[in-house]
């Protein structure tokens, strides 16, 4: 059968980026020169805690083709914010502002004191080497619970503790008490960077008007906008932030970086356009990493596999300075109460600073930490209850019209009951699991499962807006400008989509220009949260209706018949009873708007629509493994991912999404951790090569279904999926490992020396 060009949102389609990425014809930020460019290197702190006492830029402003060397004197005393969240008119639950653009008090390993500015990359570099620095060391503290010891040097004036909260929902305490089991754990997850593929950089430069214009790579242009004027305390209308292709950021780029930097150093140079571009190495020690969780949970159930009741004890390290600091902690306990809701909630969790590189936002946004506690208990439950691991998730799984126990909304959509028996059926669950019976040898095969629930926005913490704008061309393509940012995700993709079923043309008429530029992009804080395509469909639906509509109207003139009869099918005009019998093409009205000596004039439509709902979207991961208890090293033989992120946008997307998350999930698992000395803070191994990130050739293969459900409340039925697919997988491991092994391994990673010493422990080796 051919199959037709999509027109709709549901069809498969190829990205809309896909051959300029494959072609090389994509510009990053790297790819644009300008002339007379400069470079800039930091001089960077080799200690993680204490104070510059003396500094010497003698030499390297001696150094020929170095224009200035710029040290924490000669920076603005504002402390800022980078976290890259939507502004908030009240004071009190805006980001702490703890950074200042160089410090003399350096709370990291790589902090910077000083930054060179040369003609060129290597000249910086040479100069940066040249500045002298005598250092007065502070202790250095790199557990929560050094921290927030008495006797704990502050790294901050406010002390360690960053914040403290809890949620309660019931009294948890008293009804895990009176289960008639109860289960408990102590778990921990580690440090990690995201690897994004193209590193941090931008650049600036002053426009003839005194305005500064930015470059980045960066999923949040608007709020880069707002954080660079604060950081500079100038009018947020002097800075313009140009966004092109991003070559991923995975969170990393949800925090304001180097751009506030390239910002002051154009404006203290004459507007010269200077680049910050940050190494491999600059980017595991100076930007931002996945926040360490240390979890006590305790967990009350029946004998018959019914969870009565749960709580969560979190002590959350966000290192040297806040970025998107409780945030993080707080969201892994507002995400989770939708998976078993019919249960008392309990969830305490501190944030504290430490001497560690700063942690921030990271695909999942605190889920997989706290999902892999609570999936972890359940299991563990299930085991000592005699009860399949899918079934007790079965019984307590939310079902539509549940109610979160915590805000007590209702569920509208939710598809994890369909998600566990669907993939218990394709994974082959009890034949797999059959076969993991009475194991003693050395090769031992386990299976294992783990659920997990997320939201689709950050509502109502955040301030949820998304802006679109349409112009209709003269050969009667669509021209879509939207503040939602392309990060690799596929957005630009699946919003071609709805644009196209909205109007009524083909997808290949629609362009969503992927360069964002504040100037002119309508607003839209950014990528993060997984929000993109829930919360900028109402903006980009509504604009192609008004588009829609005017279309028609202008067709009607043009055929002197009555709008109400007409309407648009795959980019014709047709009499709504005769949708088969094109009467014009778009092309003909366009050309009609613009060039007709008296009717008309360039058709287009704008909206702006702020999201007041936030459904949350399901999921489990399946997976099946060996481990080898002599090696220590686990081998996954197959994994799937099920996921109901209700109506299923692009299909082909979906599943690449799924997998990049799947991917993700299994570093973070078994391969991925910063090291850092414990005493010192120094990142042992700030590169590719001694970071252990598995590539293709480490990965199983990768496989996913989707429950298709429709969720009311979105403009086009669908809901998250851009973070979930990470979200589950490390607890599905760690529970097939205690399948197979019988040792309920706690911490991550579940790499070999991590199975060595608990192996060692259990008496297996």
């Amino acid at each position: 059968m051919e199959q037709r060009e999509a027109a709709a949102t549901g069809e498969p389609c190829m990205r809309v980026d896909a051959v300029a990425k494959a072609t090389g014809r994509a510009r990053y930020t790297d790819d644009y020169v300008m002339a007379g460019m400069c470079y800039a290197r930091y001089v960077r702190s080799p200690i993680a805690h204490g104070y510059a006492s003396k500094i010497d830029c003698t030499e390297a402003k001696a150094l020929n083709g170095v224009l200035a060397v710029f040290t924490w004197e000669d920076v603005p005393e504002i402390p800022f914010a980078t976290a890259g969240h939507a502004w908030t008119l009240d004071a009190g639950k805006r980001d702490v502002a703890d950074r200042l653009l160089l410090t003399r008090h350096v709370r990291h390993y790589g902090d910077g004191v000083a930054i060179v500015v040369a003609r060129d990359e290597l000249t910086a570099e040479k100069a940066a080497l040249l500045v002298k620095v005598e250092w007065e060391e502070l202790p250095v503290i790199t557990t929560p619970h050094a921290a927030l010891a008495e006797d704990a040097v502050a790294i901050h004036p406010s002390g360690n503790t960053l914040k403290y909260s809890e949620i309660m929902a019931g009294d948890p305490v008293k009804v895990i008490a009176d289960a008639e089991h109860q289960v408990s754990g102590h778990y921990q997850t580690p440090v990690i960077q995201h690897c994004h593929m193209e590193g941090v950089t931008s650049f600036a430069w002053m426009e003839e008007d005194a305005r500064i214009t930015i470059v980045s790579s960066t999923q949040i242009p608007h709020i880069v906008r707002r954080v660079v004027a604060q950081a500079l305390d100038i009018a947020w209308s002097r800075i313009r932030v140009i966004k092109p292709y991003v070559g991923g950021g995975f969170g990393n780029k949800q925090d304001v970086l180097e751009e506030p930097m390239a910002a002051f150093l154009t404006l203290k140079l004459g507007g010269i356009p200077v680049k910050v571009m940050l190494s491999r190495e600059e980017c595991f020690t100076a930007t931002r990493t996945r926040h360490a969780f240390t979890i006590d949970g305790q967990l009350g159930i029946s004998r018959d596999g019914i969870l009565k009741g749960y709580m969560l004890d979190v002590l959350s390290n966000t290192g040297a300075y806040a970025s998107h600091g409780h945030s993080i902690a707080a969201a892994g306990g507002n995400k989770i109460p939708y998976l078993y809701p019919r249960i008392a909630f309990g969830y305490r969790a501190t944030t504290c600073y430490t001497n560690l590189p700063s942690a921030g936002a990271m695909r999942g946004y605190g889920a997989p930490q706290v999902v892999f506690a609570l999936e972890a208990m359940l299991d563990d439950a299930a085991a000592e209850l005699g009860i399949d691991p899918v079934e007790i998730r079965l019984r307590n799984a939310a079902r539509e019209g549940d109610l979160n126990p915590v805000n007590q909304k209702v569920i509208l959509s939710a598809g994890l009951p369909e998600c566990l028996i669907q993939g218990r059926e394709i994974f082959e669950w009890d034949k797999r699991k059959e076969a993991c019976q009475g194991q003693q040898g050395n090769l031992r095969r386990g299976v294992g499962v783990a659920c997990f629930s997320y939201t689709s926005n950050t509502w109502p913490v955040g301030v949820e807006i998304s802006g679109a704008r349409l112009l209709l061309n003269q050969d009667g393509t669509i021209n879509v400008q939207s503040g939602a940012t392309e990060i690799g995700q596929g957005a630009d993709t699946v919003f071609s989509q709805m644009v196209a079923e909205t109007v009524g043309v083909l997808v290949s008429s629609v362009r969503v220009i992927s360069t964002q530029d504040t100037d002119v992009t309508p607003f839209d804080p950014g990528a993060f949260a997984s929000r993109q395509s829930y919360v900028a469909a109402p903006a980009l639906r509504q604009a192609a209706l008004q588009m829609r509509e005017k279309i028609l109207h202008h067709a009607a003139l043009m055929l002197h018949q009555s709008a109400m009869n007409l309407t648009l099918n795959r980019g014709d005009v047709v009499l709504t009873e005769r949708p088969n019998a094109p009467l014009l093409s778009v092309a003909d009205i366009a050309m009609d708007a613009f060039y007709h000596p008296e009717r008309g004039g360039q058709l287009s439509a704008e909206a702006s629509v702020k999201t007041t709902t936030n459904p949350p979207a399901f999921g489990c991961t399946f997976v099946d493994l060996t481990v080898d208890v002599d090696l220590c090293k686990i081998t996954i033989n197959r994994i799937l991912n099920m996921h109901d992120s209700g109506h299923i946008l692009n299909p082909v997307l979906a599943e690449g999404q799924v997998h990049g998350g799947m991917g993700m999930g299994i570093g973070w698992s078994i391969f991925e951790e910063m090291i850092i000395d414990e005493k010192t803070g120094v990142v042992r191994n700030p590169n590719l090569l001694d970071y252990k990130m598995p590539t293709m050739l480490d990965l199983p293969e990768l496989e996913c279904g989707f429950v298709d459900t429709h969720e009311p409340q979105s403009a086009y039925g669908h809901k998250s999926l851009g973070e979930p697919p990470i979200i589950p997988v490390a607890a599905a491991i760690r529970n097939a490992v205690r399948m197979a092994t019988g040792v309920a391994i706690n911490t991550l990673p579940l790499t070999p020396k991590r199975l060595f010493s608990e192996f060692r422990e259990a008496g297996l080796i």
